[in-house]
């Protein structure tokens, strides 16, 4: 089912997203790769403020490209999302409730979407300049040092991603898995 969703990402409508929804995503989310995650963790357990408001948010894993003449953005696809596997859990206790990347994610992280009402949305790698048109505008906000992985702030409009693992640990990798096997059988 398509559905379409503007961030603020609250647990109420995490809680109608099912692994294999197809969602236009609008509003506002962040930008946050593995030396960006570290940086916020690390704040974190010293018990200092994040510079980033992530509760009700989402972060989209990915180090665009630089952006061409009158464009906000480059192209802007996925990193593998395991890399983020080690800080996830951290941040979902502080509100986020939604990350944006491709590939698997470990049972630590799943169960901390569980417990704390999380959605991990797919994008489509290879699609990298299509995710660009979809961002409206793009600002650096902190971590301005990571170059491409610093965290920037994005407006988007419609941008396409699939729910993967959805607030209950349904995940569409393993269901894909399983209809394929039987499917052949």
């Amino acid at each position: 089912m398509e559905k379409r969703i503007t961030t603020p990402l609250t647990e109420e409508k995490v809680r109608d997203l099912k692994a294999g929804d197809t969602v236009l995503l609008s509003g506002v989310i962040y930008t946050g790769r593995d030396a960006a995650h570290k940086r916020l963790v690390e704040l974190l357990d010293k018990g200092e403020q994040l510079p980033i408001d992530v509760k009700d948010s989402v972060i989209y894993y990915v180090g665009p490209t630089p952006a061409k003449e009158g464009q906000p953005i480059g192209s802007a696809g996925p990193t593998t999302s395991y890399r983020m596997d080690d800080y996830t859990p951290a941040l979902l206790e502080q509100g986020l409730r939604g990350m944006i990347g491709k590939g698997l994610r470990n049972e630590k992280v799943v169960e901390s979407m569980k417990k704390n009402k999380a959605v991990y949305f797919g994008a489509i790698g290879g699609a990298a300049a299509l995710i660009g048109k979809c961002v409206k505008k793009a600002e650096v906000v902190t971590y301005e040092d990571l170059g491409a992985e610093a965290i920037r702030r994005l407006e988007i409009e419609d941008m396409p991603v699939v729910v993967v693992i959805d607030c209950e640990g349904n995940n569409l990798y393993e269901q894909g898995q399983r209809a394929y096997l039987e499917s052949i059988r």
